[in-house]
């Protein structure tokens, strides 16, 4: 597991993903392939299935793009610990079945070589040897996580019903 360190603030979802791609790439293959191109040229090849990313205050801000949490998620990112996040882009990421957790005190003691592991049902980020608390999410929200996200939930909701999707 990799941990990706962005400590700048305001990283905008232009920055997480070019809009320039907007209408060329939908699938989560082709937006991998430009996630973080201006910022991390190389996120793409580097990022593995359980990775982290690190950043500061308000990420994720700017357009309401589903792209960035589409393309982190379909890259196999476990979780974005952040300082805090944008609205939009925190509900685009429920949406698109990507955990994100708000801990400023586990961003700012991270340093590099520092496992990383998020809990959410306990509410803990572990960094190195030390934990830091977050509000548990609670079961409703897990589930939509492990579902993949809120359509894939409320489609196997249905199922579960006998009803068509």
């Amino acid at each position: 597991m990799a941990v990706f360190h962005y400590p700048g603030d305001d990283i905008s979802t232009d920055l997480l993903f070019p809009g320039k791609y907007t209408y060329s790439c939908s699938k989560g293959p082709d937006i991998m392939e430009h996630l973080f191109e201006d910022l991390d040229p190389d996120f793409h090849a580097r990022v593995r299935p359980g990775d982290i990313v690190m950043a500061g205050r308000n990420f994720g801000c700017g357009s309401s793009r589903e792209q960035p949490a589409l393309g982190l998620r379909y890259a196999g990112v476990a979780a974005v610990v952040a300082k805090s996040f944008s609205r939009i882009f925190y509900r685009s990421s429920i949406n698109q079945g990507l955990l994100l957790v708000e801990c400023p005190g586990a961003v700012e003691a991270w340093r590099p070589g520092d496992e990383v592991a998020v809990d959410p049902r306990a509410g803990a980020v572990t960094v190195g040897s030390a934990k830091f608390p977050f509000p548990a999410l609670p079961p409703e929200m897990i589930e939509i996580l492990e579902s993949g996200g809120l359509l894939e939930h409320i489609s196997a909701g249905l199922a579960g019903q006998g009803r068509r999707s």
